[in-house]
């Protein structure tokens, strides 16, 4: 159930997971059980909200949205600020779930589907999936600070280093820079500039996995995959659909 439950949009395998055992998920009435299998005529509701599940093998939707500053990644904002969600394509059933986040004042590219389960796979760690950011500072850089950026600092949640750093242009308080990392901690490029003392003044995400922020993608716009391209992603990730007919690959980290 767990797994129809994310390929249904309605989260990633952990979180649902994780709502079963909390016993905020119901079957015909009865609280679920980990590991229960459902029909298509089972009634199933979620935190007191009856669901409808995708039992049919249609593929599921991948979007790229160039989010703006100013959105926030998330249905529920106690400070009612503008979200992300309310300038995506509309479902009649599902809903789309974010591939990881960008905080509110990080503009550039954000991966949604409607399969929390694939989702969960892009934003785990074992694929080790590059995010690459364009990074405006204010001032100068001083070479130690850069040494450091790459080698690792210690941040309050762990350590942290940049896969790479490479100069983009500009000059004085215009300086840009292109940076990698393989993980997306909660405002983590910010972090990084600010323990060795470097303000960021604009921060755009460009990359992600294999996917890159296309230059024609408009700030609030939406590009979605085509079919061909959802099913070779699945099948990277070991979701191959069942019309594929091949085994499948583990992808190479990017």
């Amino acid at each position: 159930m767990h797994k129809l439950l994310a390929n249904s949009g309605i989260g990633s395998r952990r979180e649902m997971e994780a709502l079963i055992a909390a016993g905020r998920i119901h079957v015909n009435g009865e609280p679920a059980q980990l590991g229960q299998t459902v029909s298509p005529g089972d009634r199933i509701k979620v935190n007191g909200k009856l669901v409808q599940l995708r039992f049919s093998d249609r593929l599921p939707r991948v979007i790229l949205y160039h989010k703006p500053e100013g959105e926030i990644v998330s249905r529920n904002d106690p400070e009612h600020r503008p979200s992300v969600f309310t300038s995506l394509p509309r479902m009649s059933a599902g809903r789309w779930v974010a591939v990881g986040r960008l905080d509110f004042n990080t503009s550039g590219l954000l991966l949604l589907s409607t399969s929390g389960d694939l989702a969960n796979r892009l934003m785990h760690p074992r694929y080790q999936l590059v995010r690459e950011y364009a990074v405006r500072i204010l001032g100068d850089l001083p070479d130690d600070a850069r040494r450091r950026l790459l080698d690792g600092i210690e941040l309050d949640d762990g350590p942290a280093k940049f896969a790479s750093f490479q100069e983009a242009g500009g000059e004085g308080a215009n300086r840009w820079y292109r940076v990698s990392l393989f993980e997306g901690r909660n405002r983590e490029v910010r972090r990084m500039f600010e323990a060795v003392g470097v303000v960021v003044s604009r921060l755009m995400r460009v990359r992600f996995g294999p996917f890159v922020l296309p230059p024609s993608l408009k700030r609030g716009q939406v590009y979605e995959l085509p079919e061909a391209e959802v099913k070779k992603l699945l099948a990277d990730f070991g979701m191959a659909t069942a019309e594929s007919g091949r085994p499948p690959r583990r992808p190479r980290p990017a």
